[in-house]
Protein backbone atom coordinates (compact mmCIF):
# COMPACT_ATOMS: atom_id res chain seq x y z
CA UNK A 1 0.00 0.00 0.00
CA UNK A 2 1.17 3.69 -1.03
CA UNK A 3 1.27 5.62 2.41
CA UNK A 4 2.76 8.73 0.41
CA UNK A 5 1.09 11.84 1.04
CA UNK A 6 0.03 14.09 -1.93
CA UNK A 7 2.42 16.48 -3.51
CA UNK A 8 1.32 20.21 -3.22
CA UNK A 9 3.05 22.64 -5.25
CA UNK A 10 3.68 26.29 -4.65
CA UNK A 11 1.62 27.21 -7.68
CA UNK A 12 0.96 24.78 -10.50
CA UNK A 13 -0.93 24.92 -13.48
CA UNK A 14 -4.60 24.62 -13.08
CA UNK A 15 -6.05 23.00 -16.54
CA UNK A 16 -10.04 24.42 -16.93
CA UNK A 17 -10.92 21.13 -19.45
CA UNK A 18 -11.32 23.87 -22.32
CA UNK A 19 -7.62 23.47 -23.53
CA UNK A 20 -8.24 20.48 -25.36
CA UNK A 21 -10.97 21.55 -28.02
CA UNK A 22 -8.75 24.85 -28.50
CA UNK A 23 -5.24 23.23 -29.04
CA UNK A 24 -7.18 20.43 -31.12
CA UNK A 25 -9.31 23.37 -33.51
CA UNK A 26 -4.82 24.58 -33.66
CA UNK A 27 -3.80 20.97 -35.02
CA UNK A 28 -6.55 20.68 -36.88
CA UNK A 29 -6.29 23.75 -39.03
CA UNK A 30 -2.70 22.86 -39.18
CA UNK A 31 -1.82 26.41 -37.30
CA UNK A 32 0.98 24.62 -35.73
CA UNK A 33 4.43 26.58 -36.20
CA UNK A 34 4.75 30.17 -34.80
CA UNK A 35 2.04 32.56 -35.64
CA UNK A 36 -1.86 31.84 -36.48
CA UNK A 37 -5.14 33.10 -35.88
CA UNK A 38 -5.12 31.56 -31.91
CA UNK A 39 -2.05 34.25 -31.69
CA UNK A 40 -3.82 37.29 -33.27
CA UNK A 41 -7.20 36.23 -31.11
CA UNK A 42 -5.27 35.61 -28.18
CA UNK A 43 -3.48 39.55 -28.34
CA UNK A 44 -6.99 41.27 -28.67
CA UNK A 45 -8.99 38.74 -26.15
CA UNK A 46 -6.02 40.11 -23.59
CA UNK A 47 -5.22 43.44 -25.11
CA UNK A 48 -9.24 44.00 -24.20
CA UNK A 49 -9.38 42.10 -20.76
CA UNK A 50 -6.41 44.40 -19.90
CA UNK A 51 -8.40 47.48 -21.16
CA UNK A 52 -4.98 48.38 -23.51
CA UNK A 53 -4.94 49.24 -27.13
CA UNK A 54 -2.43 46.82 -29.06
CA UNK A 55 -0.57 43.61 -27.72
CA UNK A 56 1.95 40.94 -28.95
CA UNK A 57 2.50 37.57 -28.06
CA UNK A 58 5.71 36.30 -27.42
CA UNK A 59 8.15 33.53 -25.95
CA UNK A 60 8.52 34.46 -22.63
CA UNK A 61 8.38 37.05 -20.12
CA UNK A 62 11.74 37.84 -20.41
CA UNK A 63 11.72 38.37 -23.99
CA UNK A 64 9.14 40.82 -23.55
CA UNK A 65 10.93 42.78 -21.11
CA UNK A 66 13.82 42.88 -23.65
CA UNK A 67 11.83 44.14 -26.38
CA UNK A 68 10.33 47.13 -24.20
CA UNK A 69 13.92 48.25 -23.36
CA UNK A 70 14.80 48.09 -27.27
CA UNK A 71 11.78 50.14 -28.11
CA UNK A 72 12.49 52.91 -25.59
CA UNK A 73 16.07 53.22 -26.91
CA UNK A 74 17.88 51.43 -24.12
CA UNK A 75 21.45 51.15 -24.88
CA UNK A 76 24.72 50.39 -23.94
CA UNK A 77 25.77 51.99 -21.04
CA UNK A 78 22.58 53.68 -19.94
CA UNK A 79 20.78 53.59 -17.03
CA UNK A 80 17.36 51.68 -15.74
CA UNK A 81 16.19 51.81 -12.86
CA UNK A 82 14.31 48.50 -11.34
CA UNK A 83 12.63 46.79 -8.55
CA UNK A 84 15.32 45.26 -6.05
CA UNK A 85 12.50 42.91 -5.17
CA UNK A 86 12.05 41.25 -8.34
CA UNK A 87 13.27 38.11 -9.86
CA UNK A 88 16.43 37.79 -11.64
CA UNK A 89 14.86 38.14 -15.11
CA UNK A 90 13.90 41.94 -14.64
CA UNK A 91 17.38 42.43 -13.97
CA UNK A 92 18.73 39.96 -16.89
CA UNK A 93 16.62 41.85 -19.72
CA UNK A 94 18.74 44.95 -18.46
CA UNK A 95 22.09 43.42 -19.27
CA UNK A 96 21.41 41.88 -22.05
CA UNK A 97 21.94 45.45 -23.52
CA UNK A 98 25.03 46.07 -21.33
CA UNK A 99 22.85 48.91 -19.87
CA UNK A 100 23.58 49.23 -16.37
CA UNK A 101 20.65 48.57 -13.89
CA UNK A 102 20.21 50.96 -10.67
CA UNK A 103 17.69 49.63 -7.81
CA UNK A 104 15.30 50.96 -5.89
CA UNK A 105 13.81 49.57 -2.55
CA UNK A 106 10.40 48.45 -1.94
CA UNK A 107 7.81 50.16 0.56
CA UNK A 108 5.87 49.07 3.52
CA UNK A 109 2.06 49.54 2.06
CA UNK A 110 2.82 47.41 -0.97
CA UNK A 111 5.99 45.47 -1.35
CA UNK A 112 6.54 47.04 -4.49
CA UNK A 113 8.82 50.04 -5.46
CA UNK A 114 8.83 52.64 -3.20
CA UNK A 115 8.30 56.37 -4.69
CA UNK A 116 10.70 58.35 -2.12
CA UNK A 117 13.59 55.69 -3.44
CA UNK A 118 12.90 56.29 -6.80
CA UNK A 119 12.85 60.24 -6.07
CA UNK A 120 16.61 59.50 -4.24
CA UNK A 121 17.86 57.49 -7.22
CA UNK A 122 16.58 61.05 -9.89
CA UNK A 123 18.34 62.72 -7.40
CA UNK A 124 21.80 61.46 -9.35
CA UNK A 125 20.91 59.83 -12.25
CA UNK A 126 18.99 60.42 -15.68
CA UNK A 127 17.89 57.04 -16.47
CA UNK A 128 16.36 55.50 -19.71
CA UNK A 129 13.63 53.59 -18.40
CA UNK A 130 12.12 52.88 -14.90
CA UNK A 131 11.17 49.15 -14.61
CA UNK A 132 8.38 48.33 -12.17
CA UNK A 133 7.68 45.27 -10.57
CA UNK A 134 4.05 43.97 -9.78
CA UNK A 135 5.45 41.75 -6.53
CA UNK A 136 3.43 38.45 -5.90
CA UNK A 137 0.04 39.66 -7.76
CA UNK A 138 -0.26 43.15 -6.34
CA UNK A 139 -0.18 46.40 -8.33
CA UNK A 140 2.43 49.26 -6.98
CA UNK A 141 1.70 52.50 -6.38
CA UNK A 142 1.45 54.08 -9.94
CA UNK A 143 -0.01 57.42 -8.94
CA UNK A 144 3.30 58.59 -7.27
CA UNK A 145 5.68 56.42 -9.44
CA UNK A 146 4.11 58.01 -12.62
CA UNK A 147 3.85 61.42 -10.88
CA UNK A 148 8.05 60.95 -10.21
CA UNK A 149 8.68 59.22 -13.24
CA UNK A 150 6.59 62.04 -15.43
CA UNK A 151 8.99 64.58 -13.86
CA UNK A 152 11.87 63.40 -15.03
CA UNK A 153 10.35 62.55 -18.61
CA UNK A 154 11.11 58.98 -18.19
CA UNK A 155 9.22 56.13 -19.24
CA UNK A 156 7.56 53.42 -17.20
CA UNK A 157 7.93 49.67 -18.52
CA UNK A 158 5.24 47.82 -16.34
CA UNK A 159 6.56 44.05 -15.19
CA UNK A 160 3.45 42.68 -14.21
CA UNK A 161 4.27 38.57 -14.89
CA UNK A 162 3.15 38.45 -11.85
CA UNK A 163 0.02 40.41 -11.33
CA UNK A 164 -2.43 39.27 -14.13
CA UNK A 165 -5.72 39.74 -12.92
CA UNK A 166 -4.89 42.47 -10.14
CA UNK A 167 -5.85 45.81 -9.94
CA UNK A 168 -5.54 49.82 -9.39
CA UNK A 169 -7.69 52.44 -8.92
CA UNK A 170 -10.32 50.18 -11.44
CA UNK A 171 -7.37 49.21 -13.83
CA UNK A 172 -5.82 46.03 -14.40
CA UNK A 173 -2.09 45.51 -13.91
CA UNK A 174 -0.45 45.58 -17.25
CA UNK A 175 -2.04 48.87 -18.10
CA UNK A 176 0.15 51.27 -16.31
CA UNK A 177 3.37 51.35 -18.17
CA UNK A 178 4.16 53.40 -21.06
CA UNK A 179 4.67 49.67 -21.83
CA UNK A 180 4.36 46.53 -19.90
CA UNK A 181 4.51 42.95 -20.07
CA UNK A 182 3.17 39.65 -18.92
CA UNK A 183 4.08 35.99 -18.48
CA UNK A 184 2.42 32.80 -18.69
CA UNK A 185 5.33 30.68 -17.23
CA UNK A 186 3.50 27.06 -15.78
CA UNK A 187 3.65 28.72 -12.25
CA UNK A 188 1.70 31.59 -13.38
CA UNK A 189 -1.85 32.59 -12.69
CA UNK A 190 -2.79 31.55 -16.39
CA UNK A 191 0.03 29.51 -18.53
CA UNK A 192 0.59 28.87 -21.61
CA UNK A 193 3.39 26.44 -20.38
CA UNK A 194 6.01 29.10 -21.36
CA UNK A 195 5.13 32.32 -22.99
CA UNK A 196 4.19 36.26 -22.48
CA UNK A 197 3.18 38.89 -23.91
CA UNK A 198 4.10 42.74 -24.61
CA UNK A 199 1.55 45.55 -24.83
CA UNK A 200 1.16 49.17 -24.63
CA UNK A 201 -1.45 51.72 -26.04
CA UNK A 202 1.00 52.59 -28.38
CA UNK A 203 0.80 51.43 -31.56
CA UNK A 204 4.31 52.39 -33.15
CA UNK A 205 5.74 50.14 -29.86
CA UNK A 206 3.36 46.80 -30.82
CA UNK A 207 4.41 46.65 -34.88
CA UNK A 208 8.06 47.67 -34.30
CA UNK A 209 7.74 44.45 -31.34
CA UNK A 210 6.38 42.35 -34.06
CA UNK A 211 8.73 43.19 -36.09
CA UNK A 212 11.64 42.48 -33.93
CA UNK A 213 10.50 39.54 -32.66
CA UNK A 214 10.05 37.50 -35.95
CA UNK A 215 13.89 38.08 -36.80
CA UNK A 216 13.15 41.69 -38.22
CA UNK A 217 12.36 40.64 -41.44
CA UNK A 218 11.49 43.60 -43.73
CA UNK A 219 8.27 44.21 -45.68
CA UNK A 220 9.99 42.10 -48.88
CA UNK A 221 9.38 39.14 -51.11
CA UNK A 222 12.56 37.75 -50.29
CA UNK A 223 14.55 37.70 -47.25
CA UNK A 224 15.42 40.85 -45.96
CA UNK A 225 17.28 42.26 -43.30
CA UNK A 226 18.41 45.95 -41.98
CA UNK A 227 19.01 44.91 -38.39
CA UNK A 228 19.49 42.19 -35.89
CA UNK A 229 15.89 40.59 -34.77
CA UNK A 230 15.16 37.60 -32.54
CA UNK A 231 13.04 34.39 -32.68
CA UNK A 232 10.00 35.54 -29.98
CA UNK A 233 7.35 35.09 -30.98
CA UNK A 234 4.53 32.46 -29.52
CA UNK A 235 3.27 29.51 -31.05
CA UNK A 236 -0.66 29.15 -32.38
CA UNK A 237 -0.58 26.14 -30.61
CA UNK A 238 0.10 27.74 -26.93
CA UNK A 239 -1.93 31.46 -27.97
CA UNK A 240 -4.77 28.32 -27.96
CA UNK A 241 -4.05 27.08 -24.45
CA UNK A 242 -3.38 30.91 -23.25
CA UNK A 243 -6.85 31.51 -24.56
CA UNK A 244 -8.89 28.48 -23.20
CA UNK A 245 -6.71 29.39 -20.11
CA UNK A 246 -8.32 33.61 -20.25
CA UNK A 247 -11.75 31.97 -19.80
CA UNK A 248 -11.21 30.98 -15.92
CA UNK A 249 -8.40 34.09 -15.20
CA UNK A 250 -11.59 35.92 -13.05
CA UNK A 251 -12.51 32.49 -11.49
CA UNK A 252 -8.73 31.67 -10.16
CA UNK A 253 -8.33 35.38 -8.94
CA UNK A 254 -11.44 34.39 -7.00
CA UNK A 255 -9.87 31.39 -5.71
CA UNK A 256 -6.55 32.94 -4.94
CA UNK A 257 -8.23 35.46 -2.80
CA UNK A 258 -9.99 33.38 -1.05
CA UNK A 259 -6.76 30.37 -0.77
CA UNK A 260 -4.86 34.16 1.14
CA UNK A 261 -7.98 34.60 3.00
CA UNK A 262 -8.61 31.16 4.31
CA UNK A 263 -4.31 31.45 5.75
CA UNK A 264 -5.01 34.83 7.55
CA UNK A 265 -8.36 33.62 9.45
CA UNK A 266 -6.64 30.51 10.65
CA UNK A 267 -3.04 32.72 11.04
CA UNK A 268 -3.82 35.53 12.35
CA UNK A 269 -4.11 35.13 15.50
CA UNK A 270 -0.58 34.18 15.84
CA UNK A 271 2.34 36.24 17.00
CA UNK A 272 5.14 37.73 14.89
CA UNK A 273 3.23 36.32 11.73
CA UNK A 274 1.99 39.25 9.41
CA UNK A 275 0.69 38.65 5.91
CA UNK A 276 1.38 40.70 2.70
CA UNK A 277 -0.94 43.75 2.59
CA UNK A 278 -3.23 44.46 0.11
CA UNK A 279 -2.33 48.27 -1.41
CA UNK A 280 -4.94 50.98 -1.17
CA UNK A 281 -7.11 51.47 -3.63
CA UNK A 282 -6.30 47.76 -5.36
CA UNK A 283 -7.31 44.54 -5.39
CA UNK A 284 -4.26 41.58 -5.42
CA UNK A 285 -4.43 38.94 -7.52
CA UNK A 286 -2.77 37.37 -4.49
CA UNK A 287 -0.75 34.73 -6.94
CA UNK A 288 1.19 33.61 -4.26
CA UNK A 289 0.16 34.17 -0.51
CA UNK A 290 3.07 35.26 1.22
CA UNK A 291 4.14 35.62 5.14
CA UNK A 292 6.50 37.01 7.37
CA UNK A 293 7.64 35.34 10.21
CA UNK A 294 9.11 38.44 12.26
CA UNK A 295 10.81 36.23 15.16
CA UNK A 296 12.12 33.48 12.75
CA UNK A 297 15.96 34.41 11.23
CA UNK A 298 16.20 33.18 6.96
CA UNK A 299 18.16 30.34 7.86
CA UNK A 300 15.27 29.25 10.39
CA UNK A 301 12.62 30.03 7.45
CA UNK A 302 14.86 27.84 4.96
CA UNK A 303 13.86 24.77 7.68
CA UNK A 304 10.54 25.11 7.89
CA UNK A 305 10.77 24.98 3.83
CA UNK A 306 12.73 22.01 4.18
CA UNK A 307 9.90 20.66 7.13
CA UNK A 308 7.54 20.95 4.46
CA UNK A 309 9.45 19.44 1.68
CA UNK A 310 9.20 16.25 4.04
CA UNK A 311 5.92 16.52 3.48
CA UNK A 312 5.53 16.61 0.13
CA UNK A 313 5.01 20.39 -0.05
CA UNK A 314 6.48 23.46 -1.77
CA UNK A 315 7.12 26.36 0.08
CA UNK A 316 9.67 29.11 -1.06
CA UNK A 317 11.34 32.36 0.48
CA UNK A 318 10.52 35.78 -0.80
CA UNK A 319 12.73 36.44 -3.66
CA UNK A 320 16.08 37.41 -2.71
CA UNK A 321 16.83 41.09 -3.37
CA UNK A 322 18.67 42.26 -6.45
CA UNK A 323 21.44 44.35 -4.19
CA UNK A 324 22.35 41.09 -2.50
CA UNK A 325 23.02 38.63 -5.71
CA UNK A 326 26.46 37.67 -5.99
CA UNK A 327 26.12 38.73 -9.77
CA UNK A 328 25.21 42.15 -9.24
CA UNK A 329 27.25 43.15 -6.48
CA UNK A 330 28.04 46.76 -6.29
CA UNK A 331 24.87 47.67 -8.15
CA UNK A 332 24.12 51.15 -7.23
CA UNK A 333 20.77 50.95 -4.43
CA UNK A 334 18.34 53.52 -3.18
CA UNK A 335 16.40 53.12 0.03
CA UNK A 336 14.49 55.49 1.57
CA UNK A 337 14.28 53.51 5.04
CA UNK A 338 17.51 53.23 7.40
CA UNK A 339 17.41 49.19 6.88
CA UNK A 340 16.16 48.29 3.37
CA UNK A 341 12.69 47.03 3.15
CA UNK A 342 13.73 44.28 0.63
CA UNK A 343 15.81 42.42 2.48
CA UNK A 344 13.99 42.65 5.46
CA UNK A 345 11.10 40.67 3.52
CA UNK A 346 13.63 38.53 2.27
CA UNK A 347 14.72 37.20 6.00
CA UNK A 348 11.50 36.96 6.91
CA UNK A 349 9.66 35.90 4.14
CA UNK A 350 8.01 32.52 3.04
CA UNK A 351 5.52 31.99 0.36
CA UNK A 352 2.82 29.27 1.00
CA UNK A 353 1.06 26.90 -1.73
CA UNK A 354 -1.14 28.99 -3.63
CA UNK A 355 -2.43 26.93 -6.46
CA UNK A 356 -6.14 28.06 -7.40
CA UNK A 357 -6.77 23.83 -7.47
CA UNK A 358 -5.94 24.03 -3.65
CA UNK A 359 -8.47 22.47 -0.97
CA UNK A 360 -9.81 22.92 2.30
CA UNK A 361 -7.56 19.47 3.23
CA UNK A 362 -4.48 21.00 1.52
CA UNK A 363 -4.58 24.21 3.19
CA UNK A 364 -5.42 22.75 6.59
CA UNK A 365 -2.25 20.58 6.26
CA UNK A 366 0.09 23.83 4.99
CA UNK A 367 -1.95 25.46 8.20
CA UNK A 368 -0.68 22.56 10.51
CA UNK A 369 2.52 22.05 9.43
CA UNK A 370 3.68 25.64 9.66
CA UNK A 371 1.97 26.27 13.26
CA UNK A 372 4.01 23.41 14.19
CA UNK A 373 7.36 24.45 12.76
CA UNK A 374 6.72 28.36 13.62
CA UNK A 375 6.13 26.96 17.87
CA UNK A 376 9.42 24.63 17.62
CA UNK A 377 12.27 25.99 18.75
CA UNK A 378 14.01 25.86 15.82
CA UNK A 379 17.78 26.23 15.33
Amino acid sequence: MNNQKKTIYLSPPHLNGKEISFIKNAIDSNWIAPLGPHVDQFENEMANYIGIDYATALSSGTAALHLALKLVGVKKGDYVFCSDLTFVATVNAIKYLNAKPIFIDSEESSWNMCPKSLEMGFDKYDPKAVIVTDLYGQSADYNSITEVSNNFETPIIEDAAESLGAEYNDRKCGSFGDISILSFNGNKIITTSGGGMLLSNNEYYITKAKKLASQSREDAIHYEHKQIGYNYRMSNILAALGRAQLKSLNSYVQKRRNIFEYYYNNLKEIDNITFMPEIKHGKSSRWLSVVLLNDKTHNQIEHIIKCFENENIEARPIWKPMHLQPIFSGTPFYHSSLNPLSKTFFEHGLCLPSGSNLTKNDMNRIIDILIKNINDNIG
